[in-house]
Protein backbone atom coordinates (compact mmCIF):
# COMPACT_ATOMS: atom_id res chain seq x y z
CA UNK A 1 0.00 0.00 0.00
CA UNK A 2 1.41 3.17 -1.08
CA UNK A 3 1.70 6.40 1.34
CA UNK A 4 0.56 9.77 1.06
CA UNK A 5 0.96 12.78 3.46
CA UNK A 6 -1.82 14.02 4.53
CA UNK A 7 -1.07 17.95 3.63
CA UNK A 8 1.40 20.05 4.93
CA UNK A 9 2.10 19.11 8.37
CA UNK A 10 4.02 16.12 8.26
CA UNK A 11 1.41 13.53 8.77
CA UNK A 12 1.97 10.28 6.39
CA UNK A 13 -0.89 7.57 6.51
CA UNK A 14 -1.75 4.57 4.31
CA UNK A 15 -3.41 6.04 0.55
CA UNK A 16 -6.61 4.25 1.78
CA UNK A 17 -7.50 3.89 5.43
CA UNK A 18 -10.41 2.26 6.80
CA UNK A 19 -13.53 4.11 8.34
CA UNK A 20 -14.67 2.15 11.32
CA UNK A 21 -17.94 3.41 12.28
CA UNK A 22 -19.92 0.97 10.32
CA UNK A 23 -18.75 -1.44 12.92
CA UNK A 24 -20.53 -0.67 15.51
CA UNK A 25 -23.98 1.38 14.18
CA UNK A 26 -25.72 2.95 11.53
CA UNK A 27 -25.76 -0.40 9.02
CA UNK A 28 -28.10 -2.84 11.09
CA UNK A 29 -26.98 -5.03 14.06
CA UNK A 30 -23.37 -4.53 14.53
CA UNK A 31 -21.20 -7.69 14.09
CA UNK A 32 -19.36 -9.68 16.59
CA UNK A 33 -16.54 -7.87 18.64
CA UNK A 34 -14.06 -10.18 17.68
CA UNK A 35 -14.76 -10.36 14.09
CA UNK A 36 -14.15 -6.64 13.80
CA UNK A 37 -10.51 -6.76 15.59
CA UNK A 38 -9.64 -9.49 13.69
CA UNK A 39 -10.56 -7.40 10.51
CA UNK A 40 -8.58 -4.27 11.73
CA UNK A 41 -5.46 -6.18 12.35
CA UNK A 42 -5.78 -7.85 9.07
CA UNK A 43 -6.11 -4.27 7.84
CA UNK A 44 -2.64 -3.41 9.54
CA UNK A 45 -0.97 -6.40 8.21
CA UNK A 46 -2.59 -5.44 4.48
CA UNK A 47 -1.17 -2.47 4.66
CA UNK A 48 -3.44 0.36 5.93
CA UNK A 49 -1.91 2.56 8.84
CA UNK A 50 -4.96 5.08 8.44
CA UNK A 51 -8.25 4.21 10.96
CA UNK A 52 -10.90 6.52 11.72
CA UNK A 53 -13.18 6.73 14.61
CA UNK A 54 -15.39 8.95 16.47
CA UNK A 55 -16.40 9.40 20.34
CA UNK A 56 -19.93 9.30 19.35
CA UNK A 57 -20.22 6.12 17.70
CA UNK A 58 -21.40 3.34 19.18
CA UNK A 59 -21.56 5.75 21.29
CA UNK A 60 -18.23 4.92 22.61
CA UNK A 61 -17.95 1.11 21.72
CA UNK A 62 -16.15 1.89 18.41
CA UNK A 63 -12.90 3.68 20.17
CA UNK A 64 -12.92 1.04 22.87
CA UNK A 65 -13.26 -1.73 19.73
CA UNK A 66 -10.40 0.53 17.73
CA UNK A 67 -8.25 0.79 21.25
CA UNK A 68 -8.47 -2.98 21.70
CA UNK A 69 -7.72 -3.78 18.09
CA UNK A 70 -4.69 -1.50 17.91
CA UNK A 71 -3.17 -1.59 20.79
CA UNK A 72 -0.28 -4.27 20.18
CA UNK A 73 -0.22 -2.32 16.96
CA UNK A 74 -0.33 1.34 18.06
CA UNK A 75 3.25 2.65 17.04
CA UNK A 76 2.36 1.66 12.90
CA UNK A 77 -0.41 3.38 12.97
CA UNK A 78 -2.45 6.71 12.75
CA UNK A 79 -5.48 7.10 14.84
CA UNK A 80 -8.33 9.72 14.11
CA UNK A 81 -11.21 10.18 16.45
CA UNK A 82 -13.54 13.07 16.49
CA UNK A 83 -15.48 15.69 19.35
CA UNK A 84 -18.39 18.01 19.61
CA UNK A 85 -21.11 15.85 19.51
CA UNK A 86 -22.80 13.89 22.52
CA UNK A 87 -25.56 12.30 23.67
CA UNK A 88 -28.37 14.00 25.33
CA UNK A 89 -31.73 12.19 25.85
CA UNK A 90 -31.44 10.06 23.43
CA UNK A 91 -30.57 12.97 20.54
CA UNK A 92 -27.01 13.81 19.48
CA UNK A 93 -26.37 17.43 20.26
CA UNK A 94 -23.41 19.99 19.39
CA UNK A 95 -21.38 20.67 22.00
CA UNK A 96 -17.70 21.92 21.18
CA UNK A 97 -17.13 24.13 24.53
CA UNK A 98 -13.45 24.21 25.57
CA UNK A 99 -14.38 22.57 28.73
CA UNK A 100 -16.36 19.66 26.84
CA UNK A 101 -13.54 19.34 24.38
CA UNK A 102 -10.94 18.73 27.10
CA UNK A 103 -13.39 16.32 28.95
CA UNK A 104 -13.55 14.38 25.49
CA UNK A 105 -10.08 14.14 24.77
CA UNK A 106 -9.49 12.28 28.17
CA UNK A 107 -11.87 9.43 27.26
CA UNK A 108 -11.05 9.26 23.83
CA UNK A 109 -7.36 8.59 25.23
CA UNK A 110 -8.75 6.09 27.69
CA UNK A 111 -10.83 3.75 24.93
CA UNK A 112 -8.27 4.03 22.79
CA UNK A 113 -6.10 2.45 25.11
CA UNK A 114 -3.46 5.62 23.73
CA UNK A 115 -1.57 8.59 25.00
CA UNK A 116 -1.71 10.53 22.19
CA UNK A 117 -4.29 10.88 19.51
CA UNK A 118 -2.99 11.08 16.10
CA UNK A 119 -5.52 13.22 14.18
CA UNK A 120 -8.32 14.89 15.95
CA UNK A 121 -11.45 16.29 14.50
CA UNK A 122 -14.17 18.44 15.56
CA UNK A 123 -17.11 16.16 13.81
CA UNK A 124 -19.23 19.16 13.37
CA UNK A 125 -19.07 22.85 13.10
CA UNK A 126 -21.15 23.84 16.52
CA UNK A 127 -22.60 27.53 15.42
CA UNK A 128 -22.56 28.58 19.91
CA UNK A 129 -18.91 28.39 19.65
CA UNK A 130 -16.32 30.60 17.97
CA UNK A 131 -14.36 28.33 16.07
CA UNK A 132 -10.95 30.48 17.19
CA UNK A 133 -12.10 29.19 20.86
CA UNK A 134 -12.14 25.08 19.18
CA UNK A 135 -9.14 25.39 17.27
CA UNK A 136 -7.28 27.18 20.55
CA UNK A 137 -8.14 24.30 22.79
CA UNK A 138 -6.90 22.03 20.52
CA UNK A 139 -3.62 24.17 20.05
CA UNK A 140 -3.24 24.00 23.76
CA UNK A 141 -4.04 19.96 23.78
CA UNK A 142 -1.37 19.69 21.08
CA UNK A 143 1.00 21.44 23.26
CA UNK A 144 0.33 19.04 26.07
CA UNK A 145 1.45 16.06 23.53
CA UNK A 146 -2.35 14.59 24.35
CA UNK A 147 -2.79 15.47 20.32
CA UNK A 148 -0.67 15.51 17.62
CA UNK A 149 -2.80 17.02 14.28
CA UNK A 150 -6.27 19.10 13.97
CA UNK A 151 -8.76 17.88 11.81
CA UNK A 152 -12.37 19.17 11.04
CA UNK A 153 -15.53 17.69 9.48
CA UNK A 154 -17.38 18.88 7.02
CA UNK A 155 -16.78 22.39 7.64
CA UNK A 156 -17.25 25.15 5.22
CA UNK A 157 -13.81 27.20 3.74
CA UNK A 158 -14.47 30.43 5.99
CA UNK A 159 -14.56 28.06 9.15
CA UNK A 160 -12.06 26.87 8.16
CA UNK A 161 -9.97 29.77 7.66
CA UNK A 162 -10.75 31.05 11.08
CA UNK A 163 -9.74 28.14 12.67
CA UNK A 164 -6.37 27.51 10.51
CA UNK A 165 -5.35 31.25 11.45
CA UNK A 166 -4.91 30.09 14.96
CA UNK A 167 -3.94 25.95 14.65
CA UNK A 168 -2.58 24.93 11.53
CA UNK A 169 -5.40 22.32 10.38
CA UNK A 170 -3.63 19.30 8.78
CA UNK A 171 -6.61 17.25 7.16
CA UNK A 172 -10.62 18.17 6.79
CA UNK A 173 -12.90 15.16 6.08
CA UNK A 174 -16.01 15.58 4.31
CA UNK A 175 -17.75 13.08 1.87
CA UNK A 176 -16.69 12.94 -1.26
CA UNK A 177 -17.10 10.87 -4.72
CA UNK A 178 -18.86 10.55 -7.81
CA UNK A 179 -21.94 10.59 -6.29
CA UNK A 180 -21.46 13.96 -4.11
CA UNK A 181 -19.39 16.43 -5.68
CA UNK A 182 -19.46 19.46 -3.93
CA UNK A 183 -16.29 19.93 -2.45
CA UNK A 184 -14.80 20.05 -6.06
CA UNK A 185 -16.59 23.50 -5.82
CA UNK A 186 -14.81 25.57 -3.06
CA UNK A 187 -13.27 23.12 -0.80
CA UNK A 188 -10.84 21.12 -2.80
CA UNK A 189 -9.45 24.22 -4.10
CA UNK A 190 -8.89 25.96 -0.64
CA UNK A 191 -7.29 22.84 0.80
CA UNK A 192 -4.85 22.98 -2.08
CA UNK A 193 -4.27 26.75 -1.28
CA UNK A 194 -3.63 26.07 2.62
CA UNK A 195 -1.74 23.17 2.01
CA UNK A 196 -4.37 20.58 4.00
CA UNK A 197 -4.93 17.11 3.36
CA UNK A 198 -8.36 15.84 2.53
CA UNK A 199 -10.29 12.80 3.92
CA UNK A 200 -13.43 11.20 1.73
CA UNK A 201 -15.89 9.79 4.22
CA UNK A 202 -18.64 7.69 2.24
CA UNK A 203 -16.24 7.22 -0.80
CA UNK A 204 -18.01 4.73 -1.98
CA UNK A 205 -22.13 6.64 -1.83
CA UNK A 206 -23.23 4.45 1.45
CA UNK A 207 -22.22 1.17 -0.21
CA UNK A 208 -24.27 2.51 -4.09
CA UNK A 209 -21.08 2.61 -5.90
CA UNK A 210 -20.15 -0.71 -5.37
CA UNK A 211 -23.20 -1.54 -7.72
CA UNK A 212 -24.64 -3.86 -5.23
CA UNK A 213 -27.58 -2.05 -4.32
CA UNK A 214 -30.77 -1.26 -6.56
CA UNK A 215 -34.39 0.24 -6.43
CA UNK A 216 -35.55 -3.57 -4.80
CA UNK A 217 -33.08 -3.57 -2.44
CA UNK A 218 -34.15 -3.84 1.17
CA UNK A 219 -32.11 -2.71 4.32
CA UNK A 220 -32.95 -3.63 7.84
CA UNK A 221 -34.78 -1.36 10.27
CA UNK A 222 -31.42 -0.14 12.00
CA UNK A 223 -30.12 0.90 8.87
CA UNK A 224 -29.85 4.60 8.56
CA UNK A 225 -30.00 4.68 4.99
CA UNK A 226 -33.93 4.05 5.16
CA UNK A 227 -34.29 7.61 6.37
CA UNK A 228 -31.96 8.78 3.43
CA UNK A 229 -34.09 10.42 0.74
CA UNK A 230 -30.84 9.47 -1.88
CA UNK A 231 -32.08 6.10 -0.89
CA UNK A 232 -35.69 6.14 -1.30
CA UNK A 233 -36.69 3.21 -4.16
CA UNK A 234 -37.05 5.83 -7.09
CA UNK A 235 -33.72 7.72 -6.29
CA UNK A 236 -31.80 4.55 -6.09
CA UNK A 237 -33.88 3.29 -9.89
CA UNK A 238 -32.22 6.92 -11.35
CA UNK A 239 -28.62 6.67 -9.22
CA UNK A 240 -28.17 3.61 -10.94
CA UNK A 241 -26.84 5.68 -14.22
CA UNK A 242 -23.63 6.61 -12.26
CA UNK A 243 -22.93 2.85 -10.98
CA UNK A 244 -23.49 2.08 -14.77
CA UNK A 245 -20.44 4.52 -15.60
CA UNK A 246 -18.28 3.03 -13.06
CA UNK A 247 -19.32 -0.57 -14.20
CA UNK A 248 -17.86 -0.10 -17.76
CA UNK A 249 -15.04 0.98 -16.73
CA UNK A 250 -14.52 -1.80 -14.15
CA UNK A 251 -15.20 -4.27 -17.36
CA UNK A 252 -12.74 -2.55 -19.22
CA UNK A 253 -10.00 -2.97 -16.34
CA UNK A 254 -10.87 -6.19 -15.17
CA UNK A 255 -11.66 -4.17 -11.61
CA UNK A 256 -14.90 -4.26 -9.39
CA UNK A 257 -17.31 -0.99 -9.57
CA UNK A 258 -16.00 0.30 -6.43
CA UNK A 259 -12.31 -0.43 -7.14
CA UNK A 260 -13.43 2.25 -10.12
CA UNK A 261 -14.84 4.54 -7.79
CA UNK A 262 -11.77 4.90 -5.33
CA UNK A 263 -9.18 4.91 -7.98
CA UNK A 264 -10.67 7.71 -9.31
CA UNK A 265 -10.85 9.46 -5.59
CA UNK A 266 -7.17 8.65 -5.13
CA UNK A 267 -6.46 10.37 -8.52
CA UNK A 268 -8.03 13.19 -7.87
CA UNK A 269 -5.19 14.70 -5.60
CA UNK A 270 -2.15 13.26 -4.03
CA UNK A 271 -3.01 14.70 -0.53
CA UNK A 272 -6.40 12.61 -0.89
CA UNK A 273 -6.60 10.05 1.23
CA UNK A 274 -10.12 7.55 1.04
CA UNK A 275 -11.68 6.05 4.30
CA UNK A 276 -13.73 3.24 2.94
CA UNK A 277 -15.93 1.47 6.12
CA UNK A 278 -16.55 -2.37 5.86
CA UNK A 279 -17.34 -5.02 7.61
CA UNK A 280 -16.37 -7.41 5.64
CA UNK A 281 -12.75 -9.38 5.27
CA UNK A 282 -13.85 -9.65 1.33
CA UNK A 283 -14.74 -6.08 0.32
CA UNK A 284 -11.13 -4.86 3.06
CA UNK A 285 -9.51 -7.15 0.14
CA UNK A 286 -11.34 -5.30 -2.68
CA UNK A 287 -11.46 -2.42 -1.42
CA UNK A 288 -7.36 -2.56 -0.64
CA UNK A 289 -6.73 -3.52 -3.97
CA UNK A 290 -8.63 -0.35 -5.60
CA UNK A 291 -5.27 1.17 -4.90
CA UNK A 292 -3.07 -0.55 -7.76
CA UNK A 293 -5.93 0.07 -10.61
CA UNK A 294 -4.43 2.60 -12.63
CA UNK A 295 -6.90 5.12 -14.79
CA UNK A 296 -5.37 6.67 -17.69
CA UNK A 297 -6.45 9.95 -19.06
CA UNK A 298 -8.84 8.48 -21.53
CA UNK A 299 -10.80 6.44 -18.19
CA UNK A 300 -10.92 9.77 -16.44
CA UNK A 301 -12.36 11.94 -19.61
CA UNK A 302 -14.83 9.27 -20.02
CA UNK A 303 -16.02 9.04 -16.51
CA UNK A 304 -16.13 12.69 -16.41
CA UNK A 305 -18.41 12.93 -19.91
CA UNK A 306 -20.16 10.48 -18.80
CA UNK A 307 -21.25 11.86 -15.08
CA UNK A 308 -21.91 15.18 -16.68
CA UNK A 309 -24.74 13.76 -17.90
CA UNK A 310 -25.85 12.35 -15.17
CA UNK A 311 -28.06 14.70 -12.30
CA UNK A 312 -28.01 12.38 -9.10
CA UNK A 313 -31.41 12.57 -7.27
CA UNK A 314 -31.86 13.00 -3.98
CA UNK A 315 -30.40 15.00 -1.09
CA UNK A 316 -27.48 12.84 0.79
CA UNK A 317 -29.30 13.51 4.37
CA UNK A 318 -32.72 14.69 5.67
CA UNK A 319 -33.22 18.37 6.18
CA UNK A 320 -32.27 18.41 9.98
CA UNK A 321 -29.61 16.78 9.13
CA UNK A 322 -27.99 18.69 6.50
CA UNK A 323 -28.37 21.68 8.47
CA UNK A 324 -25.82 20.60 10.67
CA UNK A 325 -22.69 20.60 7.79
CA UNK A 326 -21.55 23.55 7.14
CA UNK A 327 -21.31 22.66 3.10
Amino acid sequence: MQKRKLGKRGLEVSALGLGCMGMSQSYGVPPDKQAMISLIRTAVERGITFFDTAEIYGPHTNEELVGEALAPLRKQVVIATKFGIKYENKQQVQDSRPERIKQSVEGSLKRLRTDVIDLYYQHRVDPTVPIEDVAGTVKDLIAQGKVKHFGMSEAGVKTIRRAHAIQPITAVQSEYSLWWRRPEEELLPTLEELGIGFVPFSPLGKGFLTGTIDEKTTFVSSDFRNIIPRFEPAARKANQAIVDVVRKIAEKKRATPAQIALAWLLVQKPWIAPIPGTTKLARLGENIGAAAVKLTADDLREIASAASQITIQGARYPEALEKRTGL
